[in-house]
């Protein structure tokens, strides 16, 4: 039976597993896998939550772990963010489209 340190440290590798193939898919451009992948980057983070903390000595491959997880987290946000930007102005464009075409069928009406 495996410790509960060694659990949590099997959870952070999980973890950084998960944002490793979070950063490929961005890199692709897959945000439909992307968003996949990180609804279980989300359950594997709430489980962690639910663990036992780690001892002195498991803090140090722990911090390798998480300089690994911010580091892709970093990655992913840069890749993502154009194309969040773009769906914004795309949603933008349809709103104001909206308006105008509301704007047009109200004088229209009889």
């Amino acid at each position: 039976m495996p410790s509960p340190h060694k659990t949590v440290l099997q959870h952070y590798q999980a973890i950084a597993k998960l944002s490793a193939s979070m950063l490929k898919l961005a890199q692709a451009q897959q945000w439909d896998e992307l968003v996949a992948e990180g609804l279980k980057y989300q359950q594997a983070v709430d489980r962690l939550r639910q663990l036992e903390p780690l001892s002195d000595e498991q803090r140090e491959a722990r911090r390798k772990l998480l300089t690994q997880i911010l580091d892709d987290d970093a990655h992913i946000r840069q890749l993502v963010a154009p194309e969040l930007d773009r769906l914004g102005h795309l949603l933008g464009t349809i709103k104001r489209q909206r308006t105008v075409l509301q704007a047009y069928y109200s004088t229209v009406r009889p």
